[in-house]
């Protein structure tokens, strides 16, 4: 029971990490590529949200798999 309460532990970390990012990346980066990129505009925010999205969960599902490791030994 103590590897899966450590494995929610983590998850849990990495979200609110990820909350962290998410909120960072919103606040200043994306006002900045909108100045600097003006004809994206509107898309800016949508592709910024899509890459976060896709590292985030690429990086949760390698953390899993690390944690979890390979349990077919012989």
């Amino acid at each position: 029971m103590s590897d899966r309460l450590r494995v929610f532990a983590v998850v849990a970390l990495l979200g609110f990490m990820a909350g962290i990012i998410a909120q960072v990346t919103m606040t200043y980066v994306v006002p900045w590529l909108i100045a600097v990129l003006p004809l994206l505009g509107g898309l800016t925010s949508f592709m910024v949200s899509g890459v976060a999205g896709a590292v985030l969960t690429v990086a949760l599902v390698s953390v899993w798999a690390y944690l979890t490791g390979n349990r077919d030994t012989r």
